[in-house]
């Protein structure tokens, strides 16, 4: 079941994405805190605060970043820079992340990377916590209203 703010044409369902339990799209801020704190994953603090605990991994390692190699972005990206995946790797890892949301709730965030309408990308960021969805949104930038309800879609 689907709850929240998405363009029917552009749900993961509608982008193959099937076999789900909740997806939750396009939760304000105060929805996904409220969220976080019922599904455990943090508590209110003082002022209004949301507090979770990260782990003891946070950040990311920029060894684990990859770009498809494929006649789309062959000329595109910057090679020495970035590491290549061959595109039977991404199917294979693809597959492998389906089968691991089988089943599981999502929390769909979708938004924009960069300011400028011209060159801003498009981004669709699909969580399991709810407060990933959260620091996602003050990462990035959030879509007008009639963006996300525009039809054909405007953003992921």
């Amino acid at each position: 079941m689907q709850h929240g703010r998405v363009n029917p044409e552009m749900t993961l369902e509608a982008q193959g994405v099937s076999g789900l339990g909740e997806v939750y799209y396009n939760l304000t801020e105060p929805q996904l805190m409220q969220a976080a704190i019922r599904a455990g994953e943090g508590e209110l603090g003082q002022g209004g605060t949301l507090l979770v605990t990260t782990g003891q991994h946070t950040g990311r390692s920029p060894k684990d970043k990859f770009v498809v190699r494929s006649a789309t972005t062959e000329d595109t990206i910057w090679w020495e820079n970035n590491a290549a995946m061959e595109p039977a790797a991404f199917a294979t890892l693809k597959a492998d992340m389906l089968a691991h949301l089988a089943g599981r709730s999502m929390h769909v965030q979708d938004l924009f990377a960069g300011a400028d309408p011209a060159h801003r990308i498009d981004v669709r960021m699909v969580t399991e916590l709810a407060w990933h969805g959260l620091f996602i949104r003050h990462l990035l930038r959030r879509p007008e209203r009639a963006e996300l309800d525009a039809s054909p879609p405007n953003i992921p």
